[in-house]
């Protein structure tokens, strides 16, 4: 039986529901946690479901997704997690995974999602996968190279017109018209259980320990808020004996966590359009991240942003340039003594450099 959902703000129920009646995101009523200590040597045969005790969705769509490298990057002083090598290149193949054996279970027949690219095109695949028709709002601007991964996975491609927040609005339109069930990456906690599943992996790989901090890409904080969920629940399951600090980078003029923090920078940083969120839904949870974990949030500029990119190309990281604002902010942090000179680092690298 599918798990309900809850309304952490006003404690309504529902078997499935895309918003509470209230107005919040909703979350699973159930949190699993394992009886037990952490396996010795995990079986990674399983992909995310290495770690189904910690899942509230069963594994009914999966393209073995899942244990992607953990790898040291001595140029930066850090360990790179490289999410971009997923099967659609980014890490929100983590959440589609999740997300769509959530629909599966439910016995959904068409999804609707509203992304400015890796999202869509995960679900899309995602969807093609559990043989579900899907249709993928985006904004008339996007990426040529990630709508193909859409249209090849045979979702239809809704581009809408204006800024990223009327994409949404689009979107949000025909779900409440009963158009199809929303596949959200910013409302659907099933989307959050799968990207949690990183944090479950680089403890894993690290022999149960965890780094003093991972430094993550922030938008509509779909990894950073996975990160925490993860990282929270193997503290709180007895896995691990502490939580990192959870670092965020935000792309200038677009960076509502980084702006109340430390002030508008008054640039824009167009050039990671991955992460381009002035208001993202879960604003409240991803601050109150940020405080729990004695974390922090910074701007990245697109001279930043580009000179990053260059730097890992040339190291043979190919990624996207929206992954580059996680070293750039790195960079930052040590040089506001954020993080001093010993401290042990993850970066989380999200996208492929194919899909630009």
């Amino acid at each position: 039986m599918p798990t309900d959902l809850r309304c952490p703000a006003c404690g309504s129920t529902y078997p499935d529901r895309w918003r509470c009646a209230c107005g919040e995101p909703l979350e699973f009523a159930e949190r699993p946690l394992p009886d037990g200590p952490p396996p010795e040597v995990p079986d990674a045969r399983e992909g995310l479901w290495t770690f189904d005790a910690f899942l509230p969705v069963e594994r009914r769509v999966s393209l073995g997704e899942g244990w992607t490298p953990l790898v040291d990057a001595p140029e930066w002083d850090c360990t790179f997690k490289l999410d971009y090598t997923f099967p659609t290149g980014s890490f929100k193949d983590r959440g589609a995974a999740t997300t769509l054996s959530r629909a599966a279970e439910l016995g959904v027949e068409r999804v609707l999602e509203d992304s400015s690219g890796n999202a869509g095109a995960a679900i899309a695949t995602y969807a093609a996968r559990a043989g579900v028709d899907a249709r993928i709002y985006v904004p008339a601007s996007a990426k040529a190279s990630k709508l193909r991964a859409i249209e090849r996975a045979g979702a239809e491609v809704e581009r809408v017109e204006g800024s990223r927040e009327a994409v949404t609005e689009a979107c949000v339109s025909a779900v409440e018209a009963g158009e199809g069930w929303y596949a959200s990456h910013a409302w659907n906690p099933a989307f959050f259980a799968g990207t949690a599943t990183m944090a479950y992996e680089i403890a894993a790989g690290r022999d149960w320990s965890v780094p003093d901090a991972v430094v993550l890409p922030l938008g509509h904080g779909t990894m950073f808020l996975g990160a925490y969920r993860g990282f929270t629940a193997l503290y709180d399951a007895g896995w691990t004996d502490g939580v990192p600090r959870l670092l965020g980078a935000q792309a200038a003029g677009y960076a509502p966590v980084a702006d109340a923090l430390h002030g508008a920078t008054g640039e824009r940083n167009d050039l990671a359009d991955g992460i381009r969120i002035r208001e993202p839904v879960r604003g409240e949870e991803i601050r109150e991240a940020v405080e729990a974990t004695d974390g922090d949030a910074v701007a990245v500029d697109r001279d930043a942003t580009e000179r990053e990119l260059d730097r890992l190309h040339a190291a043979g990281f190919y990624t996207e340039p929206t992954c580059a604002v996680a070293p750039a902010a790195l960079r930052e942090y040590r040089d506001r003594g954020v993080l001093g000179p010993d401290a042990d680092v993850v970066v989380a690298l999200s996208g492929s450099g194919l899909k630009t």
